[in-house]
């Protein structure tokens, strides 16, 4: 086990929650930045013995001192908030800020397919960090995740109870989906055992389905009937949202699942039935 805390970035959100919760499992040292420390979710990584500290991703600064002593750095962009230039401009901070502290390994959060060339405006913000990731002169490995599974409605949870499934894309167009424990579990591991993927740049799905499979597996675990209902690409208002699911319901994302998982027998790999019962436990 390593000695050093690792520092995960946007501690609180989903991927840095699964990050840290599986970092935890295994441990290890937890370093967050978060912030706010004061807010509910920050004071109960604090609980759990993680060290809590404030900062922002696009605040050198912060990010600097936050790296200081750290044995490894789990980095996570948004365009979500003020758009893909801001985004561009998180991860130069955070690379900066790496540098500086000569950063032993930094994992990078991008997304499965950002390095092909897509077009897709929040797939090419994140090739642009990547590809500054990848000529400078931090040890570092890329994460590519596919779409999370807790994102496949457009609506709302109450819809799938009501019986619709939304979703722009069409019935036999094979989704491939990533649950947030897995990409925690995975980036835990490479973390912790970062010499076996120095370098590397690996695209994780934990499942593949159609949205007829979806509806289907729904249908099982509900009891009652969910259909598919294709919300067509004009509907969707974001417009990076709608270029994103015009490329899913396009090329789609290119990971090889059965091999990804051969290679990775460590990783539980979620099936879709199994988060639906997960997800839908408490459903009447």
């Amino acid at each position: 086990m390593i000695d050093n805390p690792i520092l995960v970035l946007a501690a609180t959100g989903g991927q840095g929650r699964a990050v840290t919760d599986a970092l935890l499992d295994r441990g290890a040292g937890v370093r967050a930045l978060v912030q706010n420390p004061d807010d509910e979710a920050a004071r109960r990584l604090a609980d759990r013995g993680v060290e809590v500290v404030a900062g922002s991703l696009s605040d050198q600064a912060s990010l600097a001192a936050a790296m200081q002593g750290v044995a490894g750095v789990f980095a996570y962009t948004t365009p979500f908030v003020d758009g893909v230039e801001a985004e561009v401009a998180q991860g130069q901070a955070i690379l900066a800020a790496a540098g500086e502290q000569r950063v032993p390994h930094l994992v990078f959060s991008s997304l499965a397919n950002a390095d092909q060339g897509t077009g897709v405006p929040i797939f090419e913000s994140k090739a642009r960090i990547e590809a500054q990731l990848v000529s400078g002169d931090v040890p570092y490995t890329i994460l590519g995740p596919t779409s999370f599974l807790d994102m496949v409605n457009l609506g709302s949870a109450q819809r799938i109870l009501s019986g619709a499934l939304d979703m722009p894309l069409h019935s036999d167009k094979p989704l491939k989906q990533l649950a947030r424990t897995d990409h925690g579990a995975f980036a835990a591991g490479v973390l912790l055992n970062p010499t076996r993927y120095v370098g590397q740049r690996i695209n994780l799905a934990s499942d593949e389905n159609t949205p007829t499979q979806m509806a289907a597996t729904l249908s099982a675990t509900l009891g009652t009937e969910v259909r598919h209902e294709y919300i067509p690409l004009a509907q969707v208002e974001n417009s990076d949202v709608r270029s994103v699911w015009a490329f899913l319901d396009g090329p789609g994302y290119t990971v090889d699942v059965p091999a990804l998982h051969a290679a990775h027998p460590e990783i539980a790999w979620t099936s879709f039935a199994d988060w639906t019962r997960s997800a839908f436990s408490t459903a009447d």
